[in-house]
């Protein structure tokens, strides 16, 4: 009995277009987007800043903190005085996480304000991410 043999063609392989997609995100008019940080400061809404930053969604300020344990309640002292207006603050400690001090975030907690701690490339990515949601937010960044 001879044994039937199927043969299937192939579709010819077509040279797949590549895609070009904008991932830049969406943000409104007067936000403070960080472009970049390092060499000392930050990129943000495409002006360079010197030193470490207090951000907020639209307003950047120099802040004195050169070092994570510079960074107590009295530094802060711009943030908790517009602390009606926010409702996280992402602070960035420097090149390398370490865990913030509890004081700190309990004195931010009684003033309504949840701490978001991570080393300060994490906090501009996190920044930026909460910043197109529209959240009530702010930044402490030390500069790297």
């Amino acid at each position: 009995m001879p044994v039937a043999t199927i043969i299937r063609r192939r579709r010819p392989i077509r040279p797949r277009n590549p895609i070009s997609l904008d991932i830049t995100p969406h943000v409104a008019a007067g936000r403070q987007l960080i472009g970049g940080y390092g060499d000392g400061g930050f990129r943000i809404s495409g002006e360079r800043y010197e030193g470490s930053l207090i951000v907020f969604t639209e307003s950047a300020h120099p802040w004195s903190v050169t070092d994570r344990p510079s960074i107590t309640i009295e530094t802060l002292q711009l943030v908790i005085d517009r602390a009606v207006e926010l409702e996280i603050l992402v602070i960035g400690c420097g090149p390398d996480f370490s865990p913030p001090p509890e004081d700190l975030r309990e004195a931010l907690r009684a003033h309504g304000i949840v701490l978001e701690w991570m080393d300060t490339g994490a906090a501009c990515r996190t920044f930026n991410v909460l910043l197109t949601e529209e959240r009530r937010i702010a930044a402490a960044l030390v500069a790297v």
